[in-house]
């Protein structure tokens, strides 16, 4: 007589069958433990298992839940530039900053390097005066007319002076000094460089003065005090 074969089970059933004795133990260990405690009140801490999902969720198999799953939330990430958009932005400030420097240059260069130190009106020039030698230039103008330094230069004393009262003295590239006298104060100090058309001062009465107004004066190298006017006029600058 033919032996016929018996197929073994699959896998997928024998997880079925699994799951089913795991739950049908439950529910046995459950009644036992009824059975013991009859005639008694289940405590507070002892929940009964309803069905076979509770206590598929109880062993942690079959389709109960547990615990909900905790929620993922969203993180903005910082915003990056991208490369292009950096290099954009880099090439415009540089740009810029050229363009900055251009301007600053071309108002070096023509910005005036020799200017009229006071608005004032010329009353007085170089030469012989009252039986002695007048040295400068005399712009008479209200007590607290703007002065103005002639040239670049570097303030050399800022302070009292005899005769004039209060004055300023401003050494220039070549050497030059140039005076200003009988101020009512001044806004400059030792050591600082000024620019031409740079107010150092105010006209003022101070000092051996007649009136107030602005005595100016030119110094050579040596020392030598020579005509402001011409000095002036060979500078470009209109009296």
């Amino acid at each position: 007589m033919a032996s016929h074969r018996v197929n073994p089970p699959s896998s997928q059933l024998r997880g079925r069958v699994v799951v089913a004795a795991v739950a049908v133990g439950a529910f046995a260990a459950a009644a036992a433990g009824q059975t013991l405690k009859a005639g008694s009140t289940p405590s507070d801490d002892i929940a009964p298992l309803a069905d076979s999902k509770t206590a598929s969720a109880a062993i942690g198999i079959g389709g109960g839940t547990s615990a909900a799953a905790p929620e993922v939330l969203a993180v903005a990430k910082p915003a990056v530039a991208a490369p292009e958009v950096q290099q954009i932005a880099s090439t415009n400030q540089i740009v810029q900053n050229r363009a900055a420097i251009a301007a600053a240059a071309k108002a070096e260069a023509e910005r005036p390097k020799f200017v009229r130190p006071s608005s004032g009106t010329i009353t007085s020039g170089f030469g012989a005066r009252w039986g002695t030698t007048h040295y400068g230039l005399d712009f008479a103008a209200p007590i607290g007319t703007p002065i103005y330094a002639a040239a670049d230069g570097v303030v050399i004393e800022a302070g009292p002076a005899s005769g004039f009262g209060l004055w300023v003295r401003i050494e220039h590239e070549d050497g030059t000094i140039t005076v200003y006298g009988h101020m009512q104060d001044f806004s400059v100090r030792e050591g600082e460089h000024v620019k031409a058309g740079e107010q150092i001062a105010r006209t003022g009465n101070r000092g051996q003065s007649t009136g107030p107004h602005l005595h100016f004066e030119v110094w050579e190298p040596g020392g030598k005090k020579i005509n402001p006017r011409p000095w002036l006029i060979d500078h470009g600058v209109n009296l």
